[in-house]
């Protein structure tokens, strides 16, 4: 079983400019998951899929990323400094609603936005918060100038 510092090793190292060597990392820890291990895949995906250079591969990630996100309690991402999975949840639907939009998949996207601003009261008032805010607001504008 993946342990959380396998995980963190991973995205650290990915953040820090060595993104291949990240992914790779990140991409052995998903292999040490199992199908239960909902909040290890759920953090895994949603970080590989800003590696992915093909966006359908970006989008498959953000989509396995909100599948797993589903199963989460509230207190599943503590162990990684995430006070309340249930925060996570505008972030995901963000992201996917961004990749879809560079899809053309319109519909899709907007349904994601709509996910992305109802669960935007679940964002804290501090730099994360407003950084996801104004990311819907951007998502919003763009597929309202129909810029998909």
């Amino acid at each position: 079983m993946t342990e959380w510092s396998e995980v963190l090793a991973g995205v650290t190292q990915a953040l820090g400019g060595e993104r291949e060597a990240g992914r790779a990392r990140m991409l052995a820890a998903w292999e040490g998951t199992g199908s239960g291990d909902h909040a290890h895949r759920c953090v895994l995906a949603h970080y590989l899929a800003d590696l992915e250079p093909e966006l359908v591969d970006e989008v498959a990630w953000d989509e396995v990323a909100l599948r797993e996100h589903a199963h989460l309690a509230d207190d599943a991402l503590a162990p990684v400094g995430i006070p309340s999975a249930a925060a996570l949840a505008p972030s995901l639907h963000l992201n996917l609603g961004d990749g879809y939009r560079r899809q053309g998949r319109v519909v899709e996207a907007r349904r994601e936005l709509e996910a992305a601003e109802t669960a935007a009261h679940l964002l804290g008032d501090d730099g994360y918060g407003e950084l996801l805010r104004g990311g819907i607001e951007r998502l919003r504008a763009r597929l309202d100038a129909g810029d998909a």
